[in-house]
């Protein structure tokens, strides 16, 4: 059975770095939001970033972690060309939140606890940049970046399960609004601990029930292709060890390793031994004093937090009757939900919204880079259009041609289509006249609903859309389908 922990480094969104008041930005030149304080020179003095501390009791609070009252800070000291202090401030002994869970969904509905070790704060390390041929250029505009470390229980047991985990924690800090968690942008990166547990599957930790296979720590993916192909090859790669190897392949005998994950290769390759807590030499960070979170504060932070996406989407099955794959795709972010809430608070059926949202919307917003919310339409112009579509006022084609032009231009559905003659024509006169056209055009179509057999239904169905056809989309369907059936007697 894998055992698989998750070490998760979200950036967080803060307008300025951790400790001190240069930009938090990516994607500008080199070396350009750098300052004495992030770049290490000798007599500097660090001053704590509040927002990126509140960010971080947010997320706390939403993985139901004790949110410490006392914390402070760590130097943990290793070199490397990215880090100028060859050191790190984070926190070692006293994390900010600690002993939380999350519950993850998984197939069927069902869904899982992981539980959550730590979430700490540090700061972020500089770049190494490889392009140059022979030589590596060093980017300091990422040091000092604030940085949320993540850090599960050993709770996961199947790829699957990883992934699941590893999205609901991209949607959860999207959902709060503290990284944009981009991994293009390095905002997220992984680090599974991956072992598998020989022996009793519910004596897991018992070592006279079993052993754990070595301890794998791979490093630094920055992306769900790079996580899922990693944890996959390093399964295999135990399984095949265990049958060479047998206990000989066992976590007593062989330890913890770092590896890397190598995409040229599809494949890991080994690092070094895996360092342990006093390899780091923490110590107190003596330039920066403890952070008291006292509770009106923790309570504030809280208050701010409001319904996250699981228990939307549960909501959503239960009272909106959607599926998962609707629920799913509509707590992606809350302002979407939110929209969705209102305009089902306002008298509209919530299919008819989520279909107008998740066929044109979703199709709007991926054109235009942004969420379903940001495509412009409000929760009242959403009721109307979908009042309309229920009472028969407009069709389905109609609809969506509505939904588009009150996102462009922000008019009301309703006058929309009056300008756009997209009105349902339900005139059993006209309705008549545009089947009568259609019944003189179509012989063939006409000789085959009449004489029955396996082609009625099709020709039928030819006979109705063009009188759609000469309607120009507007005639009522299911009237257009009571005058054929009189006409033709079918």
């Amino acid at each position: 059975m894998a055992v698989i922990g998750l070490e998760i480094h979200v950036e967080l969104a803060t307008e300025t770095k951790m400790f001190c008041r240069c930009l938090n930005r990516f994607g500008d030149p080199p070396n350009t939001h750098t300052c004495p304080v992030c770049i290490g020179m000798p007599g500097v003095l660090p001053v704590m970033n509040r927002r990126a501390v509140e960010m971080a009791v947010k997320v706390g609070l939403a993985l139901n972690c004790t949110v410490s009252e006392f914390t402070k800070w760590d130097r943990k000291s290793y070199y490397y060309p990215d880090l100028p202090k060859n050191y790190q401030i984070s926190q070692y002994d006293l994390p900010l939140n600690v002993d939380g869970y999350v519950e993850i969904p998984l197939a069927g509905g069902a869904t899982k606890r992981i539980g959550i070790l730590r979430a700490h704060l540090e700061e972020d390390a500089g770049k190494n940049v490889h392009d140059f041929p022979a030589h590596t250029g060093v980017d300091l505009n990422r040091a000092g970046v604030p940085l949320l470390e993540i850090v599960s229980q050993p709770h996961l047991n199947s790829v699957e399960q990883v992934m699941a985990y590893a999205r609901a924690m991209q949607r959860l800090v999207r959902w709060l609004g503290v990284s944009q968690a981009n991994m293009q942008m390095g905002h997220m990166r992984f680090e599974p601990n991956i072992s598998l547990w020989v022996g009793d599957p519910k004596k897991v930790f018992d070592e006279s029930a079993g052993f754990f296979t070595p301890i794998f720590e791979v490093k630094n993916l920055n992306s769900f292709r790079a996580l899922e192909r990693t944890c996959a090859w390093v399964i295999d790669y135990h399984l095949a060890q265990l049958a060479e190897r047998g206990k000989a392949w066992s976590l007593n005998q062989v330890g913890k390793q770092n590896w890397g994950w190598r995409d040229d290769l599809d494949a890991c390759e080994f690092q070094r031994g895996k360092e342990e807590a006093h390899d780091y030499r923490y110590f107190p960070e003596p330039d920066l004093v403890p952070v008291v979170v006292d509770e009106a504060w923790r309570e504030s932070v809280r208050s701010q937090i409001g319904e996250l996406p699981l228990a939307r989407a549960a909501r959503y099955l239960r009272e909106y009757k959607l599926t998962e794959k609707e629920a799913d795709a509509l707590t992606q972010d809350p302002a979407t939900g939110d929209l969705l809430d209102a305009a089902v608070a306002a008298g509209a059926e919530p299919k008819r919204c989520v279909n107008l949202l998740l066929n044109r919307g979703a199709a709007m917003a991926n054109q235009r880079g942004c969420s379903i919310a940001e495509i412009g339409v409000t929760a009242a112009q959403l009721a109307e259009l979908a009042k309309m579509l229920s009472q028969g006022k407009v069709n389905a084609t109609a609809g969506d041609s509505i939904f588009e032009k009150m996102a462009l231009t922000g008019q009301a559905p309703s006058a929309i289509a009056r300008a756009e003659g997209l009105l349902a024509v339900s005139d059993a006169g006209r309705i008549e006249q545009w089947v009568d056209q259609a019944v003189a055009e179509n012989p063939q179509a006409v000789a085959d609903v009449q004489a029955g057999g396996k082609k009625q239904k099709k020709a039928f169905g030819f006979l109705m859309g063009q009188v759609m056809k000469l309607s120009g989309g507007a005639a009522v369907p299911a009237e257009v389908q009571k005058v054929l059936q009189e006409k033709l007697g079918a």
